[in-house]
């Protein structure tokens, strides 16, 4: 896994947290390296009205590890900053938990491009999504 100053870094993203929406919709960090991350979020209340995994829940998941694989990789006193997001659903979860597995497809000085791939508890896949970063330093 992936070092940082403050350890592995699932440590590093626990103590960060993935902000309001992420906790709001239920999602839990699995892994978290600069090679993969993990996440999970239930279904059950991040649904359509017809009872169907919101797409813009798979998007909210996927952006969410995709931003934080980004700023573990851009390390300290830089940011990166999500500038193009894209999906493509090809199942609805209905119940259980989704799991979203991040990997890099590009991982630069400044832009980076990461791949989620959303699977059901059977691990079919429900939605692609890619996320490109520009990555800038914070200001002094």
């Amino acid at each position: 896994m992936s070092e940082t100053v403050s350890g592995t870094g699932l440590d590093w993203a626990t103590a960060r947290g993935m902000g309001a929406l992420a906790e709001k919709m239920g999602m839990e960090f699995v892994e978290f390296a600069t090679d993969r991350c993990v996440a999970t979020m239930p279904v059950e209340g991040n649904t359509q009205p017809v009872g169907l995994m919101h797409g813009g829940a798979y998007v909210v998941l996927g952006e969410s590890l995709g931003s934080m694989a980004a700023n573990l990789h851009a390390g300290h006193g830089r940011l990166a900053v999500g500038v193009d997001i894209n999906a493509t659903h090809t199942r609805s979860a209905t119940s259980g938990l989704v799991t979203g597995v991040c990997t890099p497809v590009h991982l630069g000085r400044s832009i980076t491009v990461h791949e989620i791939v959303v699977t059901d508890d059977q691990g079919r896949r429900c939605s692609t999504i890619r996320i490109t970063n520009m990555i800038k330093d914070l200001p002094v």
